[in-house]
Order: C-alpha cells, then sequence, then structure tokens
C-alpha cells in the first residue's frame, strides 16, 4: 500500500470488525468493488477468515487500508496487534436482534483501545421489525450512544432504500448502481423529523451551542450538523450507525462518504499508541515461504523509504531488506511508503508484532499492555518420524511468532509438547499450516493429566545393594523411613545418621536414589508430599561407592512406597468463567457435571449483561469445557484457569485412572 500513480493526498486504515455470519470480508469486497467503479455488489462472499488480511483501496483521491479482522472467536487474537493502528472501525452487524450480543466482544476491545468507529447493520434487505428496536437492543452492548445516521425505506415488507437524516434526502438502492435520489416519502415526513430531531439531541449532549440551539427551537444548519457528527465520531463520543446489503451493493459508496469525512488522521493513531516522531509500528509477523520473515507494519509520522535505518526497540538498528505494499496477500516491492500506508518490511528478523520502530531516533514504548490471551485447548503432539523434531521446533517458533493466541509449551511432568491456542478449530487450522507450509506431520492428541502419588500410611525400610563381580563389588545399605506430609508439602529429606554408620559424602547418593525411586510410584506416577527420613546404614570399606548407595536408597524407597498405601493425586483448577448472563445457568450445570464445584459468581465489571463465574475444575475435565462453555453461548463464553490444588482420587475415577496407567505401561 505506497507509491501508486493516483493523486492520493490522504491514507487511511479502517479495521472491519465483526463476528462470523455478519458479512465482514463481503463488505471488504463490496467496498473494493465500488471503489473501482464496480456494482459493489457481492452475491457470493468468502468464508470465514482465519487470518487477518488488508486490502488497498483508492476513492475520491483518498488510500484506504482494510484491514481484515477474523470474526470467529478461535482466530480472534490473530488480530489483538493490528487493530491499534487503525484510524477507525467499522463493525458489521446481523439485523437480527437475537444476535447482538455477538458484537459486544467486539465493540469493548475498540472501546479499551478508543478507536473512533461507526457501526454498519448488513443484511437490511432481511430485517424484520423495526430499526429503532433494533438499536435499542444494540445500545444494550455498546458504551457509547449509537447514533442513527440513516432511517429505513420500507416497500412490500423489505427494504428498499434510506432517508439521511444529515442530509434530509431519501435515497432508493438500486441493483448495481449508485443509489436514487428521490423526495422524501409523505408517510416518512413526521417520522424523518423526529429522528432527525432525536439524533440532534444525541449530537447536543456534546455541544452545548447545538443544545442552546434546540432548547430555542432554532434549527441548526447542515454545516454544523455535519460538524458535530464529524467532531464526535473522530474523538469518539459517539457511534454513527449505517445499514445496507453487500448482496445488492446496497449502502456501500454511502460508507465510503463516510470513511472520506470521519475518519480521523493517522496522527491520532499514532499518538493513541504512545508514537513521537517517525517510524513504523508493527501490526503482524509473516513467514511467506522464499520471501522470509514480513512485518507487516504501519508507517506513521512522515514517508518511509526501503533506505530508511529503523531503530529497534532495545536501540539497535536495522536496514530493511525491502519495502512491499500489500493488497489481498499480493505483494509488489517498492521504494516509498507514505505516512498512513500498511506496508510489509522484509528481514527485521529481531522484530515482532507491537513493536514500534523509528526512524533514526528509537520510537517510544507502546502505551497499551498487551495481554496474551489465555490458551483454553491444547493439544499433544509428536513428529511421526523422528527425523522432524529439529523441523518442528523451528516450525513452531516461526508459527507462535504470527499467532499471538498460540503458545507451545513442553510439560516436564508429562513429558508432552503442548501446543496450546483459543479453541479445536484453531490448532486444526496451526496443524495444517505445519504440514502444508514446513512439511511437518505430526500426530495430535488428549494431552495427559499430571496425576501424582501420595501415600496414607507410614513405613520403615532397609536398602540394601550388594553385587560382587570379581574385584571391586558393590555394597550399599541404608535404613529409611517414610511417612506422609500434608497436601502440597512436597519432599522432605532428613539426615538422622550418627556415628558414621553411612560416610557423610554418600549420604546425598542415598537421597538421588530416594528421588529416582519417587520419580513413578506404585500406580505409575510421581510420588509427592512425603518425608523420609535417613535413620541408620552400613558400608564397606573397599565396595561401597557413589553408585551403590544411589541403588540402596532406590530399593528401600520402592519397598517402602509399596507398603505405604498409594494414593492418586487429580490435580484441581480454579477457572474464572466470562459469559453472557443468560448462559450462567447451564455452565453452573455443566461445572458440576464435569465433578467441579462453583464457588460463586458476580457481575462481569464493565460488561452489562456477563457474570464472572469462579469455579474449581479438575484438569482432566478440562479439555472439551471449552467446547461445550460456547456451544451453551453462542460462542461467547472464555475463561482463564490456573492450577490451585491437588485432591485425593477415590472410588471408581481413581480405578480407572490406575487402570489406564497400567495399560500404558504394559
Amino acid at each position: 500500500m505506497a507509491a501508486h500513480k493516483s493523486s492520493n493526498h490522504n491514507v487511511r486504515a479502517i479495521a472491519v470488525v465483526g463476528p462470523t455470519g455478519a458479512g465482514k470480508t463481503a463488505l471488504i469486497q463490496a467496498l473494493a468493488s465500488a471503489a473501482s467503479g464496480g456494482s459493489g455488489a457481492i452475491p457470493n462472499a468468502a468464508g470465514q477468515s482465519t487470518e487477518t488480511g488488508f486490502t488497498a483501496i483508492d476513492y475520491m483521491g483518498d488510500h484506504y487500508a482494510l484491514i481484515d479482522a477474523p470474526g470467529a472467536v478461535d482466530f480472534l487474537a490473530d488480530a489483538d496487534f493490528a487493530l491499534p493502528a487503525a484510524d477507525m472501525a467499522i463493525v458489521v452487524a446481523d439485523p437480527d436482534p437475537d444476535k447482538a450480543v455477538l458484537l459486544q466482544p467486539f465493540l469493548k476491545a475498540i472501546e479499551e483501545l478508543k478507536i473512533p468507529h461507526a457501526l454498519f447493520i448488513n443484511k437490511i434487505d432481511t430485517a424484520r421489525g423495526r430499526i429503532r428496536d433494533l438499536l435499542e437492543v444494540l445500545q444494550g452492548v455498546s458504551a457509547l450512544p449509537l447514533v442513527a445516521r440513516q432511517i429505513p425505506i420500507w416497500k412490500d415488507d423489505h427494504v428498499s432504500g434510506f432517508v439521511d437524516l444529515a442530509m434530509e434526502r431519501a435515497f432508493l438502492y438500486q441493483q448495481g448502481k449508485p443509489s436514487q435520489l428521490i423526495d422524501i416519502p409523505a408517510e416518512l415526513a413526521e417520522r424523518e423529523t423526529e429522528a432527525r430531531f432525536h439524533m440532534l439531541e444525541q449530537l447536543a449532549d456534546f455541544d452545548d451551542e447545538l443544545m442552546e440551539k434546540l432548547l430555542s427551537d432554532v434549527t441548526p444548519d447542515q454545516d454544523t450538523v455535519f460538524a458535530d457528527l464529524v467532531r464526535e465520531t473522530r474523538e469518539g463520543l459517539i457511534v454513527p450507525v449505517f445499514f445496507g446489503a453487500t448482496a445488492q451493493g446496497a449502502g456501500i459508496r454511502r460508507l465510503l462518504k463516510a470513511f472520506r469525512h470521519d475518519t480521523p488522521e493517522p496522527k491520532f493513531a499514532a499518538a493513541r499508541l504512545g508514537f513521537k516522531g517517525a517510524g513504523v509500528y508493527v501490526m503482524k509477523i509473516s513467514h511467506a515461504g522464499q520471501a522470509g520473515k514480513l512485518a507487516y507494519a504501519r508507517v506513521f509520522g512522515g514517508a518511509l523509504a526501503d533506505s530508511t535505518q529503523l531503530t529497534l526497540s532495545d536501540g539497535s538498528q536495522q536496514r530493511p531488506g525491502a519495502l512491499f505494499s500489500v493488497n489481498n496477500g499480493q505483494t509488489k516491492k517498492i521504494s516509498e511508503a507514505r505516512e498512513g500506508d500498511v506496508v510489509a518490511i522484509g528481514k527485521l528478523d529481531p522484530v515482532a508484532a507491537g513493536d514500534m520502530l523509528g526512524a533514526g531516533a528509537p520510537a517510544a514504548k507502546i502505551k497499551m499492555p498487551f495481554e496474551k490471551r489465555f490458551p483454553v485447548y491444547q493439544l499433544a503432539i509428536a513428529t511421526r518420524d523422528r527425523k522432524d523434531d529439529v523441523r518442528l521446533s523451528g516450525a513452531l517458533q516461526k508459527l507462535v511468532e504470527e499467532d499471538s493466541g498460540l503458545a507451545v509449551l513442553h510439560d516436564q511432568t508429562t513429558h508432552e509438547i503442548l501446543l496450546q491456542g483459543q479453541g479445536e478449530p484453531h490448532l486444526r487450522t496451526v496443524l495444517d499450516r505445519l504440514k502444508a507450509r514446513f512439511g511437518v506431520e505430526v500426530s495430535a492428541q488428549r494431552p495427559s493429566t499430571p496425576y501424582q502419588e501420595s501415600i496414607r500410611r507410614s513405613a520403615e525400610k532397609r536398602g540394601r545393594h550388594k553385587k560382587q563381580t570379581g574385584g571391586h563389588g558393590q555394597f550399599g545399605d541404608c535404613v529409611i523411613q517414610v511417612k506422609p506430609l500434608p497436601r502440597g508439602s512436597g519432599f522432605e529429606f532428613v539426615d538422622k545418621i550418627t556415628g558414621g554408620a553411612i560416610p557423610r559424602q554418600w549420604i546425598p547418593a542415598v537421597e538421588a536414589g530416594v528421588k529416582d525411586a519417587m520419580a513413578k510410584g506404585p500406580k505409575g506416577f510421581p510420588v509427592v508430599d512425603v518425608q523420609v527420613t535417613l535413620i541408620d546404614g552400613s558400608f564397606h570399606s573397599v565396595d561401597s561407592s557413589e553408585l551403590a548407595f544411589q541403588m540402596a536408597g532406590r530399593l528401600g524407597m520402592s519397598e517402602a512406597l509399596a507398603e505405604c498405601d498409594s494414593v492418586i493425586l487429580e490435580p484441581v483448577e480454579k477457572l474464572t468463567i466470562y459469559t453472557p448472563s443468560a448462559g450462567t445457568p447451564k455452565i453452573n450445570s455443566a461445572v458440576s457435571s464435569h465433578n467441579g464445584q462453583i464457588l460463586g459468581f458476580e457481575p462481569r465489571e464493565g460488561w452489562p449483561g456477563w457474570d464472572k463465574v469462579e469455579a474449581y475444575l479438575p484438569h482432566s475435565e478440562r479439555q472439551n469445557f471449552i467446547i461445550e462453555l460456547r456451544s451453551m453461548t453462542q460462542g461467547l463464553a472464555t475463561y482463564e484457569a490456573a492450577f490451585d490444588h491437588m485432591v485425593e482420587l477415590t472410588g471408581r475415577r481413581a480405578d480407572d485412572v490406575a487402570k489406564r496407567a497400567q495399560h500404558a505401561a504394559a
């Protein structure tokens, strides 16, 4: 997105966001079609987007970088670093009031980032019922006042056009053509007057002069009305509402004109980010095959040449490998980008999404604290061919760099590689990328639960290791007492050797042997919460060694554990679940059905109509829990989890876990 031949003088970045099914990607295609002189009608739009995309369009001498943010909850994280760079956001909504709640996560994110935004109600041709009723429901999920810029013209039970309340003009939609200007229908005159006055009242909440005019029954001129709409939209005081239908190209050109007038200049986005001077803000990282690593970035503070030295966050400097314009996944090498452009920069290897790079001087630190989304779903993965292990490691590193919703954990207890993400569809997509882009095929399965063992009773045992093999033999002898400790105490080793029964240099070997035996207890899991006291032993002046006493400690501990009535401990996590309030009763039932315990719930702060539910849930029950939560809440509920405590497993569940462990070891 740079160095165009047209006489563009303004460059703006506009994020297009909204839930799956609202028609977000279709709107971007319709905008591109209308901007290039086409009909703007997109009857068959592309399916669900899983990655943030960038589309370049030119309209009436201005240039726009449209940021297509994924709509499915599994892929929202991909746009976390791109959204803050936008000058304006368009939230695409369905005309069905029952789907209004789906907008709330998108609106909340934009509100927290303080990005000016507008609402576009798509598929208006399918609307049923009054638009004012729909707006009332939508207002319930918006922290800012929704200001209707239009009212619909109905014909034969469908919307055939609109009245623009600011211009006081009426338009009829025409398939594949610009809307036709008509007189305001007589039957709508009273409704138009009422709706326009309501719009002016909303604007007057932020303009004392306008309020005085309205109180004095003075009709403000159009210039005043437009100036207020532009100012209050740009300052993020109101959310203007437009409607249309991408399938017919309806309302698309009206939206383009709103972009032209209502979108702030790039300097305001730079200020929100805390950006000072010239440079770039990195929105996304991509490893693009032969092109290598590309940093998708927005240019702030002035033009950027491909020869410009960029100062990284650590103070080091690096020259871009190349500069590219981007449009619909296509890149084209350019020599310079304008202020506001979205470009791809090659070979900035140390750079990550969210970085701000200065052109010359270092850029300021970013203002916004970016918190990585909690991974709610995970898979244990392993290469099908061990020769691919090194390639897998490199590929995962690149994928995590590209996707802030993805994480990789090497579990030290289960010795599994855990691929962690935002849901099952997310991780399936990642596995597909592993194979298609990096040629690495892996097996994936449910992660193991990190069960542990402890004991109920105490025991005392002698461990003796004696072996004669010719020459020096092996001899180690120890007596240990083993007893349970309170839950969560871990492991204690107490040395009570007196009189030199075991030389001091070999006592650590006994402890090492004890720990070896604890790595896998009688039921097949690591042993915890025990105290081992070394009380006696003996040695041979020639045959004793560190290895012999380690073997003695291991034998003594293994025999003691067999008599200590071992029990299986299950990890229990504390979950904080966020859900629309309508889903709370179902979630409470789901927690109980998964052997969990509800601790309480309360309204979610700053989220009208949402609850925060806290619960204990066994780790073993969490794997598919997010799938259930989302199926109960239109895909909206999510959670965060942290290990809380271990609990003794009893009854059939304990038997089942022990049997599975024995089967796995066989």
